[in-house]
């Protein structure tokens, strides 16, 4: 059965459509203003973008899964000129944005029809300072982009100093949270994670929002970008994480699972 895709408009905050998929909502957008991101787990990675370089930079940006270009937007506004190519499957929601959500004049982000992985892979060598990973098909993030060998395909398209960010969601044990982080530390010398203390402990399903690089990370601005947020989350980082990581092993193309279904009562995520 087709997926069912619509933009809804919010009704405190007449600028702002929320992008829904199956009836989930999936992505949040501000016409009239596209620094403001309205969901955690997308102003956690907001936080990297601030950090990766000196204010109003240009960079050049990879991101994995379009949705609603919010991600996009933010880097369109807050470092103008960048350079920013999107990777999306789904011909019908990019149709859907274009449509109803059209990005802001003189914002160019090039849309790529490709399976994510793929993309990558074609990518040349230090293509691009930053990655945002956020796909998901049918509410969950696919196997194939968790492992070691995807992510070994990542790092060597990013530039020296270059960082990763990825959106996972897990609850209960995290048996797909927890190998998904052990791969980014098998690959990259550093890695952080930035969540609630309920989704770390696995009490409630939600969103990790995992960063990485091979130089040290901005842990400091993050920690106090995500203290001071309306909803603070933890850093996790060094022997912190690698303690929460625990024994689990590195997870690779053969042992790949996709993340688990959201909880049925969930309706944003």
């Amino acid at each position: 059965m087709a997926e069912e895709l619509r933009f809804d408009r919010d009704p405190g905050r007449p600028s702002m459509m929320h992008l829904v998929a199956d009836g989930v909502v999936q992505a949040t957008v501000d016409l009239d203003d596209p620094s403001y991101l309205d969901a955690e787990y997308m102003q956690r990675i907001a936080y990297l973008v601030d950090a990766a370089a000196e204010p109003k930079r240009p960079l050049r940006v990879l991101h994995l899964g379009a949705g609603g270009l919010a991600m996009a937007r933010y880097v369109a506004a807050t470092r103008p000129g960048s350079y920013q190519q999107a990777v999306e499957t789904n011909e019908a929601l990019v149709a859907l944005v274009r449509a109803e959500a059209p990005l802001p004049r003189g914002v160019k982000v090039k849309i790529r029809r490709s399976d994510a992985r793929e993309a990558v892979e074609s990518a040349p060598e230090g293509s691009y300072e930053l990655i945002v990973t956020d796909v998901y098909a049918d509410a969950r993030v696919p196997a194939h982009l968790t492992g070691t060998e995807f992510l070994e395909a990542a790092r060597r398209v990013l530039r020296p100093g270059g960082h990763y960010a990825v959106n996972l969601c897990d609850g209960g044990q995290m048996r797909f949270l927890k190998p998904a982080l052990a791969a980014m530390g098998a690959v990259w010398a550093h890695v952080a994670v930035m969540a609630e203390p309920a989704v770390l402990r696995g009490r409630r399903f939600g969103n990790v929002v995992a960063v990485a690089a091979d130089a040290e990370l901005p842990v400091a601005q993050l920690r106090r970008r995500c203290a001071g947020a309306a909803f603070p989350c933890r850093v996790l980082e060094g022997t912190e994480l690698k303690e929460y990581i625990g024994g689990a092993v590195p997870v690779t193309d053969a042992t790949a699972i996709q993340s688990p279904p959201p909880p049925k009562s969930l309706r944003s995520f």
